[in-house]
Order: structure tokens, then C-alpha cells, then sequence
């Protein structure tokens, strides 16, 4: 029988969906797990499959449509029907039908899931770290692929977005990256629409949807003849970044929010409003760690793996939750209770241009230094490859935000419900400090934790910072 394909909910603040691209057309057989669909969400670009064997009977919401969560959007024939009889029964069918039935024969819904996210950046990979607070924070993930220290938002991080990946680049006439984002991208190369001619309407003149679309409808002019190409921009503009458009003085510029903007605003404004933050400090002599640190990667050099400091934080902060559990946990409003978790399950807040991703390591409790190095490397890789799945970026039981390599001393990140609690880890940089009496230069690293005092007193707050303190000047401990 016939099969209902429906806008799916793949996150809890979705309402709309937008198809950017389908992978069958009709007539085409479907098998189970088979791509079907790309659609874009309020978090991401998400890859669909089907769970049903069949062909592709009707389309109902053609690409770059956006429709509600629960509408139709394709019919596919399962039984002996034939295509061109279910494309007739389904005629009527409104796009927006929700999911609900619009016949007593409706045909019956078909699950699909998220199988992987798109990448958003445009910014190149970045080859060294010697001036990382001047370069783009998607420096991150090439760092990390690297084995190098992670750089991460101070966030509370409620919408997520995924790592960015080295987009070929596409240069205007006057040698600079044409910004547009991926759904935009892939419009225009399935419409043969050349992006350096379109102007972006976006945030700094990024190309978006509506932008590509207004291209494809408009009539087609006479070519003009050429123009002399303006003269390079000073030395300091670098034509492999992406510049905001120049506010000109007595001017000023509008930008609109985006979907995942209106999303981590509403989320961070909910979070700070709704949720008693409090907030304790500590300073961390990680000395002994970044000696750990270099021992064991001169160790792992003939298998190529480096570890960074975050690996060895990410180790400590496992341990140090498992001897707190009531830090590694969720509050739950509804049901008025707190759910304390046995395994840790570490989000990694981290920043792109336009949005925010927390890949999560599940169960970084049970893993060693390598592993988590390796594990790390692995969802970054697949992130880029687009082939990150919904549970890698949910089920966080507790996050930690970095600045460390952009200098920053100290800063306090806001929490992500319903996890309790968020570390803020700041840069580690040498300062005096008082040893044996003697003032001595020593590696000192700051990191905050914010707290929900609806679920965490503050004694507990400072026990967890102390245990976590003595762990990573200790490190030996991490093994106890």
C-alpha cells in the first residue's frame, strides 16, 4: 500500500523544514536506508532515508520548498500498485497536510531518519596555531583533526551546528570568497546559477536561499562588457577569508537573523532567565598535565597520534563526574526530578560563523587518552564527510566550553538544559606563583563552572572543582 513520507521533527525547537535537495525522482526505486532526501533544519542540513521498500510515486514539496513538521513531502508505492495510480489518489494532497490523513484510503506514513549534517563554513583549513586569536574560530576543527588544543565557544550552545570542512573555493572578480550558504550552494549548482553574480543578502553579503531563487526567476540580461577589476584591498586582507561588508561611516547595516541564530538566542535567553546560574573559579596548575602530555605523545609518534591538552581535561572532567555524579546530570522540570547519569557523555561546545555544534563522546568515562584523541579525530572526520548521525550530536550529560587559545583568562559559559552544569576553560599561560616558598613561573590554567542551584548547591560545585583541580595537577590520579 501506498506510504506517506513526512517532514520530519529532528530537533526539539524544529517547526519547519525546508527541502534543499531529493536524490530520486519519480519513478525511481526506494530500498530501506537508502538516502532519499536532504532537508534542512533550524540546526542543520539533514540527510533522510526510508524505512520502506518502494518506488517514488509523487513528490509533493519540491526543492527549496519549506514546509511545515509532519507534512507530506513524497508518496512512495510499496504493494503492486502502480505509480501513476497513486500519483492520482494523492493529487489533492496539500503540502501541508501535517501528516493527517486527507482521505478515508490515506496512505500510511512512512519513518524516516536523520542520517548525517552538512557542513556550513567557507573558510579554508588554517595550517598553524602561532596566531590563533586572530584567526576564524573554525580553526577548531582542522586543530583537532591535528591532535591539537580544541577552540570552542563560551556558549550555552541549546541549537547545534556542525563542523565546518574546506569548501573549494569560489573567488569574485576581485579575488574574494563568494559567502553563500549550503543550501544556497546547492540551488545554484543544480539551477547552473554562478554564484559571483549574485548579490548575498545575508550576514556580511552571505549568499542565502531566497537570494539564489530571486537569480533563477529573474530575466536574463544582455551580458555587459567587462569591467576593469578593482584594485587589491591592503595587504591585511586576506583573499582566502571571508570579509563582512564595509560599513561606510554614517552608515549602518541590517543583518537578518538567521534560523539558527533566532534559535540560540531564544534558547541562550530562556537558559539565563529561566535557570539560577552560579558560578565557581578556580586556578589549575597544569604543568605536570602538559609534561604528561608531551611524554606520552613521544610515545604515540610512530602511530601519528597527538593528543591535546583538551584530550587529558576531557579525561580529568570524565573522572571527576563520576566521583560527583550529581554535576553529571539532567534536570527535569516536568517530572520534577534530577536524573544522574552512571557514564559521561561529553558535549564539546564549539563555534562556526553562523551557528553552534556539540558533537558529544559518549561514554568518555571508559576511554583512555588515545581513545578519546582517536574518537575525537573520528567525529570531526565524519562531521566533515557529512556523515555525523542525530545521536552524536544529543544526549550530553554535561559540556565544556574552550577559549583557551584565544588568550581568554577567564570567562563563564551558560548552561545547556537540561544538563546541570557547564566548564569554562580558559587559556593556560605561565604566571608567579609561590612553591616551597619561592616564587616560581608555572603553567596556570583558570576554568569556571556554571551551575544550575536548582539541582547543584555551591559546596558541591566547589567539591567537584577541587576533585577536578587535584586530578589534572596530579595526573596520575586520572588512573587510580
Amino acid at each position: 500500500m501506498p506510504v506517506e513520507v513526512n517532514m520530519p521533527q529532528l530537533s526539539d525547537t524544529m517547526t519547519e523544514g525546508t527541502v534543499v535537495k531529493w536524490y530520486k525522482k519519480v519513478g525511481d526505486k526506494v530500498k530501506a536506508g537508502e538516502k532519499i532526501a536532504d532537508v534542512e533544519t533550524d540546526k542543520a542540513v539533514m540527510e533522510m532515508e526510508a524505512f520502506e521498500d518502494g518506488t517514488l510515486a509523487k513528490i509533493a514539496v519540491p526543492e527549496g520548498s519549506k514546509v511545515a513538521v509532519g507534512a507530506v513531502i513524497a508518496i512512495l508505492a510499496t504493494g503492486k500498485e502502480s505509480v501513476e495510480q497513486v500519483g492520482k489518489s494523492s493529487a489533492g494532497l496539500p503540502a501541508s497536510a501535517g501528516g493527517k490523513a486527507v482521505a478515508a484510503d490515506a496512505p500510511a506514513k512512512a519513518q524516516v531518519v536523520p542520517l548525517a549534517v552538512a557542513t556550513v563554513a567557507t573558510v579554508p583549513p588554517v595550517e598553524s596555531t602561532s596566531a590563533a586569536t586572530s584567526k576564524p574560530i573554525v580553526a577548531t576543527l582542522e586543530h583537532a583533526a591535528r591532535g591539537e588544543v580544541h577552540e570552542h565557544a563560551s556558549i550555552g550552545h541549546g541549537a547545534t551546528r556542525v563542523p565546518a570542512h574546506a569548501i573549494p573555493p569560489i573567488h569574485g572578480g576581485n579575488g574574494y570568497r563568494v559567502i553563500a550558504s549550503p543550501l544556497a550552494r546547492r540551488i545554484a549548482e543544480d539551477k547552473g546559477i554562478d554564484l559571483k553574480g549574485i548579490q548575498g543578502s545575508g550576514p556580511y553579503g552571505r549568499i542565502v536561499q531566497k537570494d539564489v531563487l530571486a537569480a533563477a526567476s529573474a530575466p536574463t540580461k544582455a551580458p555587459e562588457a567587462a569591467k576593469p577589476a578593482p584594485s587589491a584591498g591592503p595587504a591585511s586582507a586576506s583573499p582566502s577569508a571571508p570579509l563582512p561588508a564595509k560599513i561606510l561611516a554614517g552608515e549602518k547595516q541590517a543583518i537578518p537573523l538567521t534560523k539558527i541564530r533566532q534559535v540560540i538566542a531564544s534558547r541562550l535567553q530562556a537558559s539565563k532567565q529561566n535557570l539560577p546560574h552560579f558560578y565557581t573559579t578556580v586556578d589549575i596548575d597544569v604543568e605536570a598535565l602538559s609534561d604528561l602530555r608531551e611524554r606520552i605523545n613521544a610515545q604515540l609518534e610512530k602511530e601519528k597520534i597527538r593528543l591535546s591538552i583538551g584530550d587529558l581535561i576531557a579525561k580529568g572532567v570524565a573522572t571527576a563526574l563520576l566521583k560527583h555524579p550529581a554535576v553529571n546530570a539532567h534536570y527535569d522540570e516536568k517530572n520534577a526530578q534530577i536524573i544522574r547519569y552512571g557514564d559521561v557523555n561529553l558535549g564539546m561546545a564549539v563555534a562556526l560563523p553562523e551557528g553552534l555544534i556539540v558533537p558529544v563522546l559518549r561514554g568518555v568515562n571508559t576511554m583512555g587518552f588515545k581513545e578519546i584523541r582517536q574518537r575525537s579525530a573520528d567525529l570531526i572526520d565524519r562531521a566533515r564527510a557529512q556523515k555525523l548521525k542525530q545521536d552524536e550530536m544529543t544526549g550530553a550529560t554535561f559540556t565544556v566550553s574552550n577559549l583557551g587559545t584565544f588568550g581568554v583568562k577567564e570567562f563563564s559559559a551558560i548552561i545547556n538544559p537540561p544538563e546541570v552544569a557547564i566548564l569554562a576553560i580558559s587559556a593556560a599561560d605561565k604566571r608567579a606563583v609561590v612553591r616551597d616558598g619561592q616564587i616560581v613561573a608555572r603553567s596556570i590554567m583558570t576554568v569556571t563552572l556554571s551551575a544550575d542551584h536548582r539541582a547543584i548547591d555551591g559546596a558541591v560545585a566547589a567539591d567537584f572543582l577541587r576533585t577536578l583541580k587535584g586530578l589534572l595537577e596530579v595526573p596520575g590520579m586520572m588512573l587510580v
